[in-house]
């Protein structure tokens, strides 16, 4: 896994006249940094990522740069051209208007000069409701559940990401500056190893552990609390 911090720390004027910070790197430079030294350390196939990273420079970095492929969620306003002669007439369609449930279609993007699979994936949701994901992969090669299911991958960095927001109190941070933010970061992260340490010993996920100790906690909290409100007896010593 790796790790970079979002390090805000040169300062400009902002829209008001007022001094704010902001990173050197972007996020979408830090993320194809990162994306190379992972090819070039370890080697990989592909590069799953969520709607945030599916620029085109990312998407050329990973298969141009990196020669790998990449398998992204892209929003569902996205507009693609059905050919290359589409494509060299302006002529680009919205995704959401495209019969793709269950199926893989052959694509263009506008500053993506490959073509591209597209697939589209529906959820239902526990209060009946459902879910759309659209996805893009350069890996002209796969078909439906081929897409999907490596896509599925990914899906544990988003339990990661809610574990260590709820259970680490990762997103609860009081911390100002880099380097009490770094710390508070570092300590969630321990704090998440040992649930994932916890788990794996007493097979409970992260939540029903975290339910146990706080039902511990407020008993042990109720029964010191009716101890102090209980009235002791006084007793009176009398001389014989």
């Amino acid at each position: 896994m790796g790790v970079e911090y979002v390090k805000k720390d040169q300062a400009v004027l902002g829209k008001k006249g007022k001094t704010c910070y902001k990173s050197k790197e972007t996020k979408n430079e830090m993320m194809r940094r990162m994306v190379l030294q992972a090819t070039y350390n370890i080697g990989i196939k592909y590069v799953l990522s969520d709607s945030w990273f599916a620029s085109t420079s990312n998407m050329q970095c990973i298969t141009e740069d990196c020669n790998v492929d990449f398998i992204t969620a892209i929003k569902s306003n996205r507009v693609v051209a059905l050919s290359q002669e589409d494509k060299s007439l302006g002529k680009f369609t919205s995704i959401n208007s495209l019969e793709l449930e269950g199926r893989t279609m052959s694509v263009y993007f506008k500053q993506y000069d490959k073509p591209v699979l597209i697939g589209k994936q529906v959820f239902k949701n526990g209060d009946s409701s459902t879910g759309t994901l659209y996805l893009a992969t350069s890996d002209l090669s796969l078909d439906y559940k081929s897409l999907t299911t490596i896509y599925e991958k990914r899906w544990k960095v988003e339990e990661f990401f809610r574990s260590i927001k709820s259970n680490a109190c990762f997103a609860g941070s009081p911390t100002k500056i880099i380097q009490t933010q770094t710390a508070h970061f570092t300590a969630s992260m321990i704090s998440y190893i040992k649930m994932e340490r916890l788990k794996v010993r007493n097979n409970k996920n992260h939540y029903a552990m975290k339910s146990e100790i706080w039902l511990a906690a407020t008993k042990a909290a109720w029964k010191q609390l009716d101890e102090l409100s209980t009235p002791k007896p006084h007793f009176i010593q009398t001389a014989a």
